[in-house]
């Protein structure tokens, strides 16, 4: 048996093996093997060695002892691990009385003739036979032998010093079997320190192994951190500013308001925020808000119930259950419809929610960090956004600055990108020409950092010299026409005089001039503008252009 137990891979199997070698070799059929609730454990008292190995009890000392041991003992949970009955019978459950003794003493006991005693005898269903006899042994941490001694009533093992008991392996007879014996009592005795052994060393594997998990987990995150430093590319006042809120940040549990345009890298910072956060061990979950219709939002953020809409042939968690003890991050939060902010705003002040077709209140612990590159003060003035949630959003608010604001990143950032993408390339590349680089510099990257990695990684694939020029880059025109003779990104040599013109405005001409250099062609536009194609579309819908 000993060989079986160390080959068991969890608890249970263990417990199982065990009980049933036992009830085997006794040619019983009833028992079971229960574990003590660590918190109880902690607070048992220290066990006391008893003056002599053989105690006679009868049922009023039973009872004298029952009174001492009651007020001695806290309050204890037993979880059962194993059990066995008889073939149409019922497990019994041990007696408070037996209980408290084993835990208290660290001894194992045989108990007979206990079927008149109330506080022997196992707790029992009406028309089931009595329980006539029970073994009743602890499984310790420390196992130094036991010696056995005989009793008429009740039978004792020697107690053991500094023992912890951490459950109960107990069999029993009714009035149709025969009487347990002192035999039997070694035998259970022995099985039940080969057990605790096994528990014992599953227990301590499966802590290693957690540790092991942890430490993973903690490497993982620490790799994903050190890559997003390395991502986080630019020495700029502007992106140090980002940094430094990162890190005010990141400590707190308060809702961040991350806003930037398209491109700007919105969703590096959230995760930037949640790995430096006391939240970094548990998940980081993203939604994008506009990528999906109203009704299949609130299923994603809330889950569903089976049957509650067509489709929903099983429950299905929402972002909010599995982003638990984590972080949720909201991705173009302008764009969730109104009549889901209201939900939405509930969940973020702590109230409860049901599933989509369920009744069942659900609390959900979880830092949100939302993201927009709308202007959520003109959706408000527009009845499109409500001012309510935009004030619970905007705790703490985080702006993410364009390229164009920041041109002195431009080169790090360029040669970032080449050296991620010249592993891949088919050709030895050397680096950037300074009037590709000057062409970068002076482009006003309406796409933003994610227009640039695309632009860069587009000269790796389709150029053909050792280095990357500015016909490799193939940046659209600008959007004005005294730019229009000059290499696509490149100003002319007249450039045109300073005008002050709108942001929105200055995106539109852009995207325009884009479109019109590939034929309206809204796929390769998007790629050049480095913008999804759904971005792009919803872009020319706000300009109230037709498809």
């Amino acid at each position: 048996m000993i060989f079986e137990l160390s080959g068991c891979a969890t608890s249970d199997q263990a417990a199982a093996l065990a009980l049933d070698h036992l009830l085997a070799e006794l040619d019983i059929t009833s028992g079971g093997v229960v574990l003590l609730d660590p918190p109880t454990r902690s607070t048992l008292p220290q066990q006391k060695p008893t003056a002599g190995a053989d105690r006679q009890q009868d049922s009023r000392r039973s009872r004298t002892k029952q009174a001492n041991v009651q007020t001695d003992m806290p309050d204890f949970r037993l979880a059962v691990l194993a059990a066995r009955q008889s073939p149409g019978g019922s497990y019994h459950r041990i007696s408070d009385f037996l209980i408290r003794s084993v835990l208290q003493e660290g001894q194992a006991i045989l108990a007979r003739n206990v079927q008149d005693d109330g506080q022997l005898s196992l707790a029992r269903d009406s028309g089931q036979p009595s329980t006539t006899s029970v073994i009743v042994v602890p499984l310790r941490t420390d196992h130094s032998g036991q010696r056995s001694s005989e009793s008429h009533h009740v039978k004792q093992s020697q107690p053991q010093r500094g023992a912890d008991v951490f459950g109960i392996l107990h069999v029993y007879t009714r009035l149709d079997q025969r009487m347990l014996t002192t035999a039997d009592l070694d035998l259970a005795v022995g099985v039940g320190d080969n057990l605790a052994i096994a528990l014992s060393n599953l227990t301590g594997n499966q802590q290693v192994a957690e540790q092991l998990a942890a430490s993973r987990r903690r490497v993982d995150q620490l790799e994903e951190q050190l890559k997003i430093d390395s991502e986080m590319v630019g020495g700029s006042k502007a992106i140090q500013q980002v940094r430094e809120s990162i890190l005010r940040a990141a400590p707190t549990t308060a809702t961040v308001l991350i806003r930037g345009e398209s491109g700007v890298g919105k969703e590096l910072v959230a995760r930037a925020i949640h790995l430096s956060s006391q939240r970094n061990s548990g998940p980081m979950v993203c939604l994008n808000c506009a990528a999906l219709a109203p009704t299949l939002l609130e299923s994603e953020l809330f889950g569903h119930e089976k049957g509650a809409f067509t489709g929903a042939t099983e429950r299905k968690i929402g972002k909010f259950e599995a982003a638990h003890r984590g972080t949720l991050l909201l991705d173009e939060i302008g764009e969730m419809p109104l009549e889901l902010q209201a939900k939405f705003l509930r969940v973020l002040e702590g109230h409860p929610y049901e599933r989509l077709g369920g009744s069942t209140p659900i609390r959900t612990d979880v830092r949100i960090i939302a993201a927009t590159n709308r202007n959520l003060e003109q959706a408000i003035d527009q009845k499109l956004f409500r001012s309510d949630l935009y004030y619970r959003l905007r705790v703490v608010e985080i702006p993410v600055p364009p390229l164009r604001e920041r041109p002195e990143d431009i080169p790090e950032l360029a040669r970032h990108f080449l050296n991620l993408f010249i592993v891949h390339a088919s050709r030895k590349i050397l680096g950037i020409e300074p009037s590709a680089m000057e062409v970068l510099v002076q482009h006003s990257w309406p796409g933003n950092i994610r227009e640039l990695k695309n632009a860069i990684e587009r000269a790796v694939v389709l150029g053909s010299d050792s280095t990357i020029n500015a016909s490799d880059l193939g940046l659209p025109a600008q959007a004005f026409p005294e730019m229009s003779s000059s290499k696509p990104g490149q100003l002319g040599p007249n450039p045109p005089k300073f005008q002050c013109i709108a942001l929105d405005d200055l995106e539109r001409n852009h995207i325009m001039a884009t479109l019109g250099s590939v034929d309206g062609n809204k796929s390769k536009a998007a790629q050049l503008l480095g913008i999804e194609r759904s971005t792009l579309d919803r872009k020319l819908k706000r300009y109230s252009t037709p498809d």
